[in-house]
């Protein structure tokens, strides 16, 4: 069996609707070095979107919690890591997957970044065993993704506008490369936005595709934060954008806008109250930086 295979028959974000394969998200990441203007990160119970968990735990209650899932839901195959934070952000990805490797061999380990530090800590991407990546890609023009991104937090700097765009696009189509020549299967997401990035899908995918990605994930917005204003996509657009994209790469069409805490099957099973049960914090805001 090929990878791709077996990652279709084992990674919910690879294959179609018609898996049982489970998988865990670990809420290590608490911190970001981007500012989306979509973004709005929360600790809380209610919301069903991305960006969104319970709690946020350590890479040493990491095991603790993964045993409690796997108890509940003995048909995880993947484990993890899609915030609340960007998981390249601080080290508490890099340092769960490493524990994760040791007591957990046979599970896929997946993780999703903003890329911003994907090119310069792309070697310790490597070695931390991580099989999937997924890289958030909004465009590949920095006029356009200064529109959809505010400043960014690089080396201690804040960098706003269109150069701060430049260096985010920069860093994750090098680092995109950089990881999939050494053999991750790399997952490309875009929030589609109509009027800012929609009519340039066909861009992004024909260069992440020709940089070694594989598959590729839009993602309608959800109307918030500074982009509250923004119309959703329609159901044309969004059959517009992936009929664009799949000129180049394979394109996935069964996201579940997952939280950062999801447990279980996506659409059959959710344990992340079981298992991240405790220490709710309403409405508890991140920082970047």
């Amino acid at each position: 069996m090929s990878s791709m295979e077996y990652l279709k028959k084992n990674h919910p974000c690879f294959g179609g609707c018609a898996f049982n394969a489970g998988r865990i998200h670990l809420p290590v990441s608490p911190g970001c070095n981007i500012a989306c203007r979509f973004c709005d990160r929360q600790v809380n119970e209610d919301e069903e979107r991305p960006g969104v968990t319970r709690r946020v735990i350590t890479p040493d209650e990491a095991s603790t919690f993964m045993d409690r899932a796997l108890q509940l839901c003995p048909s995880i195959r993947v484990a993890g890591i899609a915030g609340p934070g960007d998981t390249l952000a601080t080290d508490n990805a890099l340092i769960t997957f490493a524990k994760l490797r040791e007591k957990y061999p046979d599970l896929l380990k997946c993780m999703s970044t903003n890329g911003l530090l994907l090119y310069e800590k792309a070697d310790e991407v490597i070695k931390a065993g991580i099989d999937t990546l997924t890289v958030t890609v909004n465009s590949v023009d920095p006029a356009t993704e200064a529109k959809l991104n505010d400043y960014i937090i690089w080396h201690g700097e804040r960098i706003e506008g269109e150069e701060g765009a430049r260096i985010l696009i920069e860093n994750q189509l090098k680092g995109i490369k950089k990881v999939a020549d050494a053999g991750i299967t790399v997952k490309v997401n875009t929030v589609l936005v109509p009027g800012i990035n929609d009519d340039q899908i066909s861009d992004i995918a024909r260069t992440v595709s020709g940089l070694g990605a594989v598959m590729y994930n839009i993602i309608p917005i959800i109307p918030q934060a500074g982009l509250k204003d923004v119309p959703k996509p329609t159901l044309e657009q969004i059959v517009k954008a992936r009929k664009d994209a799949s000129e180049y790469i394979q394109v996935f069409m069964h996201c579940q806008h997952c939280r950062a805490d999801a447990v279980g099957v996506p659409g059959i099973s959710e344990y992340s109250a079981q298992v991240y049960q405790g220490r709710i914090g309403a409405r508890e805001t991140f920082s970047h930086g």
